[in-house]
């Protein structure tokens, strides 16, 4: 088993902050647990070796390495108050107070695919006949091209649906032979995936009806979050709201959005 030294631990801490907000400063065991065999797999003897393969930039280890150190754990209908809120609140107000019939959402750390098709299964079937009316986009990003390829396919097991209402499973899948589910074309149509580092500048040329960025900010640190949130908030319209999981807080002292209801915010 390759061990990981204290200069390597703050090395590897420091590059994964910089580079993408990932907080590991109190993950030394899951850092050497999760990638100790790997690094001794492709014939290096110490993580240092492995960070200067990191460092030249091969976008299919660094992929690697980031589903190694997050958990992409997700399913259909996940915390569904924000997806009653949507139906119950902003669809309602977008239909009566929107003029120009556009609705811009953006699902940011999407994971599988999972949230943003949710999204577009809600929207669909809240406008039904009249969808085609607008023009709806839902934007869906992760850091991880591995997660988006699974996204694109939209094929998911039983279990990851069970918690969809009944008539969306039978109006927005077709069972496979292999008895999983494959999201329709209808939904597809909705979603637009990409990756995207949220370290990076967001540059939103239509701002957001309603921004998403659930269990993704419990891996960075307070300061990095709040950059993050702040970035948000540029990029959301005047009345927007941005959503973030209910085990995650908004230092509200240190954000323009207000507090809505738990993990619900609003740009006035």
């Amino acid at each position: 088993m390759v061990k990981l030294t204290d200069s390597e631990f703050l090395e590897f801490v420091q590059y994964m902050h910089k580079n993408y907000g990932i907080d590991l400063s109190k993950k030394r065991i899951l850092i050497e647990g999760r990638l100790s065999n790997m690094i001794e797999r492709k014939g290096m003897s110490s993580f240092s070796q492995y960070l200067d393969s990191i460092k030249r930039n091969n976008k299919e280890e660094i992929t690697m390495l980031i589903n190694k150190l997050t958990t992409n754990y997700t399913y259909f209908y996940r915390e569904e108050n924000h997806f009653k809120f949507l139906r119950e609140t902003v669809l309602p107000n977008e239909e009566k107070n929107n003029k120009i019939k556009t609705l811009n959402i953006w699902s940011a750390g999407c994971s599988s695919g999972e949230e943003p098709y949710t999204l577009a299964m809600v929207v669909d079937d809240y406008f039904k006949y009249s969808a085609g009316q607008w023009r709806i986009q839902i934007h869906a990003t992760d850091i991880s091209e591995n997660v988006l390829s699974k996204a694109r396919e939209g094929i998911y097991s039983e279990e990851s649906i069970k918690n969809l209402p009944e008539s969306y499973k039978k109006r927005y899948f077709t069972k496979t032979n292999d008895g999983k589910y494959q999201v329709s074309p209808e939904i597809k149509k909705y979603v637009d995936f990409k990756v995207f580092n949220l370290m990076d500048p967001i540059v939103a040329r239509n701002k957001y009806d309603v921004i998403l960025c659930r269990n993704v900010m419990i891996y960075f640190n307070a300061d990095t979050k709040i950059n993050i949130v702040n970035k948000f908030y540029e990029a959301t319209k005047t009345g927007g709201y941005l959503m973030i999981g209910h085990a995650e807080t908004i230092q509200r002292n240190k954000s323009e959005y207000l507090y809505v209801s738990p993990a619900i915010y609003k740009k006035e």
